[in-house]
Order: C-alpha cells, then structure tokens, then sequence
C-alpha cells in the first residue's frame, strides 16, 4: 500500500473562506506521519545536556514553577467564592481588574521560569463582542495552557479537573465550562451553555475551543468537532507554533508521557512559541445552518496559515493506532487514510467484519487476478467516486490502473479487528495459499506490507526464521506455532530499527481526553462505543 499525490479538489466555502483563493485549495490529503504517535530520539549530545540540566537548572525551574502556582492559588480562591454559573457583572469591578492583571503576571512569571523566555504573539485579539469564541489548533499538549493564561479565556474541560488540589481552584477562575462524562445529558449541557455565552454579546468571557479535541503532533489538523461552531457566531482562529529544534513539547497518544515531557522541557535552555490570532472568521447563512461546514471552513483558514495538511482522520481513529496487536502499526502506515475512505464510504467496520469472509473468498476465487475501478466498485457494491478512487490508489502500488482485491481483504480485517494479529494473517493464507495451504516469501511480504500499511518491508529474516527446515515455503501453522513461541516476532524482524516507546506495552483504563480537549459535540454519545486506550503516559 502507498499514498499517492491527490490533484486539487473544491471546498465548499463562504466568502470569509473563498478569499483564501480558489487556487490555494488543496484536497484532504493524508499527512505523511501518523498524527497520533510522537518519536523522541535523542543524540548523545542532547543526553548529556539533559543530564547536567537536570542536575542544575531543572530543580530550580521546577520550583519555582510550583511556587508561581501557590502564589496565584490565594486570589483565584477569593475570586472564585460563590457561584461560578451567575453572569458576569459588566463592566467587570476594579477589584477582579486587579486580580486578572496580578494573575497574568504570575502566570507569564511560571511560564519564563520554565524557559518559555518570549511568547511571540502575533495579529490582534478581537474583543469579546467581535468573537466570542477562539478556536485554536493544533492541539498538541498541557504547554497549550500558556495561550490560555495569556488571554484569560474560558475553556472547556472536564468535570474532574475541578477537583484537583490548588489547580482546580486556578481553573475556576478563568469560569470553564465543565463535561461531565458520566453524565449522558452532559453534551447537550455543555452545547447550550456554550450558545449561551457565545450569544450574550460579550458579557461572558471569551472561550477558548480546542476544536481537534484532543492531542496531535501537529503534523497535520485532523477533523474539527462542531460543538465550537454549533451557536453560528463569528469565531478567531488561532494557530499555535513551536518552532524549537527538538520537539519536547507535543503530548499525544503514542510516544513520551506527560512527566518525561514536562522533564525534557524544563531541561532545554530556552523553548519557543508563536501565538497567532488570524482574522475574525464570520459565518455564511449555509455555515450557520451547518456546524460540519463551518467547522471544515474555519480548519482550512487554518491549515493554510500554518502551512500544514488537513485529514479527516479524529479522535476514533487512535483505535486503529495505538491497538494491542503483535503487528504494530507503524508512524507512516496507510491503513489510517483507509479506515478514513471506509467510513467516507459509508461502510461501517464494525458491520463489515461479518462479510470478511464473504469477501475473503470472493478475492480467492479471482487467484490473484486483477480488477480495474469499476470492478472493484462492483465488488463493495458502491458507486465510482472521488472518495473509492482514493481508496483504489492505495492498492494501485504500479499505477496501471489495477489492484488485488486481497489486499483490500487485509487491510480491512486489519481495521475491523486491529488486535487479532493472527486472525487476519489466517485469512491472507486462506486467500494466497496454494491448494495444500503453503506460501513463499514473496506471498509473505505482500500481505504483512498490506497489514501495516507500508510500500517497503524486508521479511527475508522473518522468513527464514519461520521456515526452518529450509524448504523456502511455510503454512500458517508455521506461522502460528512461531508466533506463539516469540509473540514479539514483530519487533525484532520486521522494525529491529525503530524506537519503541517503553509504555506501548501497557493496556491503561478507559481514556478521558486530558482537560483541554474535552469532546463536547452532542452527536459523539458514548453508548455503544468500543473503549479507547488512554494517553500512554
């Protein structure tokens, strides 16, 4: 499987959008890493600066970190007394002026202690009337709170956040609106009081909407949630960069955890932000009435300003990445951009796992021919469009215009059930075996390439340590009885190479996205859905 290059496709777009330029639209494309995985290497050099700065300045940057936390915790408590659901009094008293301007100073305080020494802020931040919300990508880690602090939004977060010794009592301050994830009518909650003070003409404070919702390695903006632009308003976009040379910043589901990211950090002798506020984004009739449209728009303006892709892969989608599974995914796998088409198909994998074999032994019957777009159009039962093309490119490695439906069969048992390794390995020996079950290296390659979602894969060592009589062909008893004997095959023929992050071994709890990301939008319920893996931290 390989991503090809896409020719330019339209947006829908309102006049805001549209001035971007009809030239400049660019189709979704599927970003070249894994949005959800973060590799860290270091070079000696860096270890060495790391261990004397954790010996010297990382001590004192932490102190005086927590101290800046304990200093601001007395006004935030005054300040919070009382109930935090009342509306604002306009104008605000001079005393909570005061406060805000002595907490800001605080928090720019904390944030220089910990090497952020200049906050580039770039454009100009609308005024509460002028936007109520700002909408701000990509979303990448907990060291995103410094846009927070900075403008003194109010943000989204989860109920448990409030709970929190001395951080709650911070969090508070700024007026969050809370989810409650136990609570099924949260969403809908969060939804109005989110239209409320969106509508209320600026006597609320401006919110701050981490739109992705939840963490990225920024590589690309992956599908907004609607709930920041369900009200209809106006919204300021607002993209962040860190343009340091070692990322120990980013925070998302694969890679460092968030104590090592916040060592590293501290352990670097000065880290960099930009902070830009694009102009005000306001809504066409046709946005307003759908929050989907808007949501697609505003990320474009967005994406554009960053110079980055936009993919609609979302937070479901960490499933499929971070599954326990003896084959793991790797960072620049396709399967993700074909789990994408799958469900722009409208084929639900969760349905699509009891036709498996249906398919399966359809592709068998072809013994390896090959079928052009409209058979294979045939084959799903779905019409030709842009959505099948794009699937049909990843299996169209030669560009003749051809493809093997088992490979199509692999790829999506390996989407249906990412954790039963060995069932679709099953599967791809019934669909390439030869009549008494055996296969060579050749057949072994194209379906692990396949399951991975990879171009490239070198088995010859997998394979010889399968076959060892020698006999340059293997079944999937073989195969079977070697992958119980060494259950990580995987990570010793097939990526000796790459770093392995030490917490991909652990199976955490139910995830909750961390508390600036909280997933709000009414129509992504819970009920009925698969528990992810949390945050490997």
């Amino acid at each position: 499987m390989r991503l090809r290059a896409r020719g330019p496709r339209a947006f829908p777009a309102s006049s805001a959008a549209a001035s971007v330029g009809a030239g400049d639209a660019r189709r979704r494309a599927p970003p070249g890493r894994n949005p959800f995985v973060h590799e860290l290497r270091l070079s000696a050099l860096r270890k060495a600066q790391i261990a004397f700065m954790t010996l010297t300045l990382f001590p004192i940057r932490l102190l005086l970190a927590v101290t800046m936390m304990l200093l601001a915790w007395p006004f935030t408590f005054f300040a919070t007394l009382g109930s935090s659901e009342r509306e604002p009094e306009q104008p605000p008293a001079m005393w909570r002026k005061v406060v805000d301007i002595l907490l800001k100073a605080i928090m720019r305080t904390m944030w220089f202690a910990g090497g952020f020494h200049w906050v580039v802020v770039k454009g100009q931040q609308a005024s509460p009337p002028e936007a109520a919300i700002l909408t701000l990508a990509p979303h990448s880690s907990y060291f995103d709170a410094i846009a927070v602090t900075l403008t003194m939004s109010s943000i989204v977060m989860k109920a448990e956040s409030r709970d929190i010794p001395i951080w709650g009592t911070l969090i508070k301050y700024i007026r969050p609106v809370f989810v409650s994830r136990s609570d099924q009518d949260s969403r809908r909650k969060t939804v109005e009081q989110i239209r409320r003070r969106a509508q209320s003409n600026g006597k609320w404070p401006q919110m701050m909407i981490f739109p992705e919702g939840t963490c990225t390695n920024r590589t690309c903006l992956i599908t907004f949630k609607p709930g920041a632009f369900i009200p209809g308003v106006p919204v300021q976009p607002v993209v962040l960069r860190y343009p340091n040379k070692l990322d120990t910043i980013t925070w998302t589901w694969q890679g460092p955890g968030a104590l090592k990211i916040l060592w590293l950090t501290l352990c670097q002798f000065h880290n960099r932000v930009e902070i830009e506020f694009l102009p005000v984004y306001s809504p066409s009739e046709e946005e307003k009435k759908d929050p989907a449209l808007y949501a697609s728009n505003v990320r474009r303006v967005m994406a554009e300003a960053l110079g980055i892709s936009v993919t609609d892969y979302t937070f479901e989608d960490c499933q499929l990445a971070l599954a326990e599974g003896q084959l793991r995914l790797p960072a620049d796998t396709c399967l993700l951009e074909f789990a994408r088409l799958v469900r722009a198909l409208g084929l639900k994998p969760e349905t699509l796992e009891k036709d498996l074999d249906k398919y399966s032994e359809s592709a068998r019957m072809q013994r390896g021919g090959r079928m052009g777009l409209p058979e294979f159009a045939e084959y799903l039962g779905v019409p030709v469009s842009d959505t099948l093309e794009d699937m049909f490119s990843l299996f169209d490695e030669g560009g003749d215009g051809k493809m093997d439906p088992r490979e199509y069969v692999v790829a999506l048992s390996v989407v249906c059930r990412p954790s039963q390794t060995l069932d679709t390995i099953q599967l791809a020996f019934k669909m390439y075996g030869s009549h008494d079950g055996y296969i060579h290296e050749g057949t072994l390659s194209s379906i692990l390439k396949t399951a991975l979602g990879v171009t490239e894969l070198s088995v010859t060592s997998l394979f010889q340590a399968i076959d060892q009589e020698g006999t340059g062909r293997i079944t999937f008893a073989d195969f079977c009885r070697f992958a119980e004997a060494f259950p990580n095959f995987a990570e010793e023929y097939l990526y000796p190479k790459q770093t392995h992050p030490d917490t991909c071994a652990q199976t955490p709890p139910a995830p909750t996205p961390n508390g600036f990301c909280a997933d709000f939008s009414p129509e992504n319920s819970d009920i009925g859905r698969k528990p992810f893996r949390k945050k490997l931290d």
